[in-house]
């Protein structure tokens, strides 16, 4: 099965690398938000010292609670199209062939987490460079204003990483499991905005009602994007009720109810067909 797996992810690599046009329009999308939203929705014009650490949890500015909260977004975002990409390669008999191929259900759904997994955990990573680039270039940068040890670093990596699988997982097997490409975006799409609209990704925490501040604290880009800024943020944590290991543990938490989910949709729509 490992053959397989190594043999079908290789192919799916390769696809995503002879396609450039596809990786340079989702690199536009976190670049904008970053040079637009970021740069222009200043809040410390308004507010300062204590109240703007409040409101930001321990950021210095709202450009640097914002990038940190981009990776997130990115994060969960990116992994949109891998399921339609199943969609595409049934309609167009590429499923079909691999499917009968000797390689198993497992070694098909596998490669395609895999390799839908690497764009999304990339992109995160790639805005927290840019977002620190920025700060060099004469705009308002990220600040990293905390002693990010190996600890931190791997805390950072482990919470991008699971949230961009688990997430990659969910899409691929409601991907697998929808043969119309319309259908298959408006399930998405209703999965995705409310899962990014109540989490504290772009908002700042103190703004938030009440209600909304509760349901964020369950999100889990709310749990990944917690890692990142106690990390980022020196003195970040007076403001967090939990460390970054207790908010990682909930990741995890969401990460195997969502792939009990992804296999069992998995499951049923690569079972042999009677």
């Amino acid at each position: 099965m490992m053959r397989e797996l190594t043999a079908l992810t290789r192919r799916e690599l390769l696809r995503l690398a002879r396609n450039p046009q596809a990786i340079a329009t989702s690199l536009l999308l976190p670049i904008l938000y970053l040079l637009l939203f970021g740069q222009a929705f200043n809040i410390g014009k308004f507010l300062e010292g204590p109240v703007l650490s409040f409101v930001l949890r321990g950021a210095p500015t709202y450009f640097s609670y914002f990038s940190a909260g981009m990776a997130g977004f990115v994060a969960v975002t990116a992994t949109l199209f891998i399921g339609a990409n199943v969609i595409f390669d049934r309609l167009f008999g590429v499923l079909k062939r691999t499917a009968a191929s000797p390689a198993t259900a497992v070694s098909i759904f596998g490669s395609r987490l895999i390799a839908g997994s690497i764009q999304p955990i990339g992109l995160a990573f790639l805005v927290l460079g840019l977002a620190i680039l920025l700060g060099h270039l004469g705009l308002t940068g990220l600040e990293v204003t905390a002693s990010v040890g190996v600890v931190g670093a791997v805390e950072i990596v482990l919470a991008i990483v699971i949230l961009s699988v688990m997430f990659a997982s969910l899409f691929l097997a409601i991907g697998f499991s929808i043969e119309q490409p319309q259908t298959y975006f408006a399930v998405v799409n209703a999965i995705n905005l409310p899962v990014l609209l109540t989490s504290v990704a772009l908002y700042p925490w103190g703004f938030l009602p009440g209600w909304l501040a509760d349901v964020a604290s369950y999100n889990p880009i709310t749990l990944a994007v917690n890692v990142l800024r106690e990390n980022l943020f020196a003195g970040a944590t007076a403001y967090y009720p939990y460390g970054p290991a207790v908010y990682l543990l909930g990741l995890f938490g969401w990460a195997v109810v969502m792939n009990v989910l992804a296999t069992l949709l998995a499951a049923r729509a690569l079972a042999p067909k009677r």
